[in-house]
């Protein structure tokens, strides 16, 4: 599965840049934003969403498994990521 193959290349890439404080465990921290990115840290559980799952698909579509922010990009506006994440919880 894609989402599978996006997190696990973030993973290697977040574990070069940053410690396992800057993430708790059970989480991933993704960069949103079109044009100013900025950093969210959310839960695993929400790589089962749907509507998770097409941001991801999304992301694949726009940048492939290279992310210009060294970890997992999705390319949308901050406010409808907070929006779709906001009903996930």
């Amino acid at each position: 599965m894609h989402a599978k193959q996006i997190l696990r290349q973030s993973k290697q890439l977040s574990s070069q840049a940053s410690t396992s404080t800057d993430v708790p465990k059970g989480h991933f921290a993704v960069y949103v934003g079109e044009k100013q990115k900025k950093r969210f840290v959310v839960p695993i559980s929400f790589l089962n969403q749907p509507s998770f799952q097409k941001l991801l698909s999304i992301a694949e579509e726009e940048f492939g498994f290279n992310h210009p922010m060294g970890g997992l990009t999705i390319p949308c506006r901050e406010d409808v990521f907070i929006d779709l994440t906001s009903r996930l919880h």
